[in-house]
């Protein structure tokens, strides 16, 4: 089977139930697909948890996120419900010209049929990331992506969060000021 198809691993099977169901395996597939074209990036700290690159190639989640919670004694990953729930809406803004609020809202009910295909109960989950948000919001942000899209914050009209964003910048393009070592005589 070529690797270039949707999922290399997995035979691809007509579904028995109509193709307007919603899928667990289907979109498992398109989430691979996803992933595949991707790349994840934790080491920063990023507003309401989650945003993409102004190219759209990566993903950033943010630094203090666990990568997972616990649901019905299992630990159940994060990662891949923001990386689909970031791409949709990323490639909806681009591709579409939507405005951000539009784009969320169809990128939320792609994240939430995920988690729910996972039989993960979606109350819980958004539970968990409700409380990371509010984290999140009061933060001190230090470490910000160079090329992290800024479009999302300016459409909200976020004005506080810009500010915060715009100084971290700042920060990071500041000169690093070191101190010359003095040797003392014997």
């Amino acid at each position: 089977m070529p690797t270039n198809s949707c999922h290399p691993i997995a035979r691809h099977r007509k579904l028995r139930l109509p193709d307007w169901y919603v899928s667990g395996l289907m979109l498992d597939r398109a989430l691979d697909a996803i992933l595949r074209r991707v790349r994840l990036d934790r080491r920063f700290d990023i507003p309401y948890l989650a945003g993409y690159s102004l190219d759209g190639r990566t993903i950033y989640i943010d630094r203090h996120l666990p990568a997972t919670f616990s649901y019905r004694g299992k630990k159940i990953a994060v990662d891949r419900y923001l990386i689909l729930h970031e791409s949709v809406e990323k490639t909806l803004i681009d591709g579409l010209n939507l405005h951000y609020q539009h784009a969320h809202q169809i990128a939320t009910r792609a994240e939430e049929a995920a988690v729910r295909a996972d039989k993960i109960s979606w109350r819980a989950y958004d539970r968990f990331m409700q409380r990371y948000i509010k984290q999140v919001e009061s933060e001190r942000l230090t470490r910000v992506p160079p090329d992290l899209d800024l479009k999302p914050y300016r459409d909200e009209h976020d004005r506080d969060l810009m500010r915060r964003l715009q100084q971290a910048e700042k920060i990071k393009k500041r000169p690093r000021v070191t101190r010359k070592r003095v040797r003392r005589g014997k």
